[in-house]
């Protein structure tokens, strides 16, 4: 079996107007994600996803990584994606370089499942068929007491655990946190997203409000490089700190469980290196005690992914399944997954055990080399005039921005 290529498909979506979300970084009005196919020349086909600016992830793949690979075994996979690390070393190790290299990645693990007739999470060792996961939405609303009706249709879909986005300023943060608390009860998990938004005093004065809500987890309360502010910060919040959706590799992991920053790491296989780093990743992390709970914010590929790895670590604790309206995770799978008293079954089907929906797949698909119109998407902005962050934390009132 050989490689004989490698396909890059961005997807775009833009939400209809007024129909996006507020958040720390303004208003969103579209997302993006890539998907990355892998051909075989023996007629196998694998998927995986990036989770980045789509015109470095093309680039990366399809100019630089496929013909180096073209020829080469699939089932190959860790060594591929050792060589794959080598040759983008000099402008990588971080950042676009290793979340391109983790498609290519996923999708030979898909291939290595379909060549085999199991699925991915049985190759890595799983011995469960199931694994929690929660809700991640509940973002900025005009009046906090409107989070509480989210929460409740949360519920209702079967979620048992939900992540609200914070970090707006104290008498909002506190506020919502109550609200969401009253209407999912003490019998469900909450997560607060801090949107690496406060300072170190800010965050402990917030954290003493996420303790007596009986918050789950604290996650990203500070931007990733601020390393000392989580080192002052974790033996005094009371509450598990959680980091991660802003790191790469296993480089990357390792200063954080090393140094003791955080209580649960937050890989994500779009953005952190593929299934085969971020299994790395989650084994160091069981090693030292300390949980993982993957990030997922761009598509169903990712999520399943992530599902696959949740499954086979020890300390896997929980995915999280993106509520906000993205229909790529709703529309993209022909058998989308179904939420049951808080978990979601794990694909039996070899691979990635996914088939995706192809009409819905062009209804999504940029034209090939395409650049992003301009917008907010979330993690990526294009344009100055979708540049417009909310105020600091310390300046800004309740209602506003």
């Amino acid at each position: 079996m050989k490689i004989a290529q490698i396909e890059v498909v961005t997807l775009r979506h833009e939400y209809p107007s007024g129909k996006g979300f507020k958040f720390a970084g303004g208003y969103c009005n579209g997302r993006l994600s890539c998907l990355v196919f892998v051909h075989t020349e023996d007629g196998l086909t694998g998927v995986g996803s990036v989770y980045s600016h789509p015109g470095l992830v093309t680039s990366i793949i399809e100019e630089h990584l496929q013909p180096i690979l073209l020829g080469r075994d699939p089932l190959q996979v860790e060594e591929i994606w050792d060589l794959c690390y080598r040759l983008t070393r000099w402008y990588g190790r971080k950042g676009a370089a290793v979340s391109a290299l983790g498609g290519i990645d996923t999708a030979l693990w898909d291939i290595r499942g379909k060549a085999a007739g199991k699925p991915i999470s049985q190759l890595l060792g799983a011995n469960r068929s199931k694994v929690p996961v929660y809700a991640s939405a509940l973002l900025w609303k005009d009046d906090p007491k409107e989070l509480g009706e989210e929460a409740q249709r949360h519920l209702d879909f079967g979620f048992r655990g939900m992540k609200t986005r914070l970090g707006r300023n104290y008498d909002y943060d506190r506020e919502a946190v109550a609200v969401v608390r009253k209407a999912i009860g003490s019998g469900n998990r909450l997560m607060v997203e801090g949107n690496a938004r406060y300072s170190l005093a800010q965050a402990e004065r917030i954290a003493a409000e996420y303790r007596a809500a009986g918050v789950f987890w604290f996650e990203e309360p500070f931007p990733p490089e601020q390393i000392d502010n989580f080192l002052a910060l974790r033996p005094s919040v009371g509450i598990p700190l959680a980091s991660g959706e802003n790191e790469f590799g296993v480089q990357g992991f390792r200063e954080l469980l090393d140094q003791g920053l955080v209580d649960i790491v937050q890989p994500d296989c779009s953005r952190s290196g593929g299934i085969t780093e971020c299994y790395r990743i989650g084994k160091m992390a069981g090693d030292r005690g300390i949980r993982v709970a993957t990030h997922t914010w761009s598509d169903a590929v990712a999520l399943v992914a992530n599902m696959h790895l949740i499954a086979a670590l020890p300390t896997g604790l929980t995915v999280e399944m993106d509520r906000t309206g993205n229909p790529f995770i709703d529309e993209l799978l022909v058998e989308p997954l179904q939420v049951v008293d808080g978990e979601v079954a794990v694909p039996e089907g070899p691979g990635l055990g996914i088939e995706l929906d192809r009409a819905a797949l062009e209804r999504f698909r940029m034209p090939r080399l395409s650049t992003p119109p301009l917008g907010n998407y979330s993690d990526m902005v294009f344009g100055r005039e979708h540049f417009n962050p909310a105020p600091a934390y310390e300046t800004s009132e309740v209602g506003v921005g």
